[in-house]
């Protein structure tokens, strides 16, 4: 993925999660940190935990938060998988999940709609993924998908569909976005689902 749409897309997260008035937030598959170091910063921030299933990624977190001023309030980092999280991280105000359904296997998305909606239920869910539409304008040969680990890149139409699906079983709204790019037939490289239920 070129760097500007990667920045694109961080950039959208980052102003869905301050548009949320979050200050509990969970970063789920949160990798090497290029979301997590960003809201590390983030004086408005309270409590920040980063979850991921590998170690080495998180060791390169680590280094990378050593290296920077940390502003949040409360900074934790956690191996883990979001698939079936602890129980202590229920009703944070916003999780995000940056770039990291497609990376899961398709018979183990139920166990993560059960994670994220009834579990850890935070008020707010941002989750953005590859938009399958824009593959030809980054070169993305028709048989293949964009990272060798992705295990499917769904269109605008089927992540919608899964989303509304999700959202309506667990009592969220969700609003969608074109983001990273823009092209007017195909919409973003990345697609953003950010879900909202009423409070209580």
């Amino acid at each position: 993925m070129t760097s500007y749409l990667h920045e694109d897309r961080l950039q959208a997260v980052l102003a869905a999660i301050s548009a949320s008035g979050a200050r509990r937030v969970l970063d789920l598959g949160c990798g090497d940190g290029d979301l997590f170091v960003r809201l590390a910063a983030m004086p408005a921030l309270d409590d920040l935990v980063g979850i991921d299933i590998c170690a080495a990624s998180l060791d390169r977190l680590r280094a990378r938060l050593a290296r920077i001023t940390v502003a949040a309030g409360k900074v934790d980092v956690r191996h883990g998988s979001m698939t079936d999280p602890a129980r202590d991280l229920a009703g944070y105000d916003c999780a995000v999940l940056l770039e990291t359904i497609e990376h899961i296997d398709p018979d183990q998305l139920s166990r993560l709609e059960r994670a994220l909606f009834t579990v850890l239920r935070a008020r707010t869910i941002i989750i953005t993924t590859p938009n399958a539409e824009f593959n030809p304008l980054l070169g993305v040969p028709a048989h293949r998908m964009r990272h060798p680990d992705h295990r499917f890149e769904w269109d605008r139409a089927r992540f919608r569909i899964w989303c509304a699906r999700a959202a309506k079983a667990a009592g969220y709204t969700p609003a969608f976005h074109d983001i990273a790019g823009a092209h007017p037939t195909l919409g973003g490289a990345s697609q953003m689902a950010v879900f909202t239920r009423p409070a209580g």
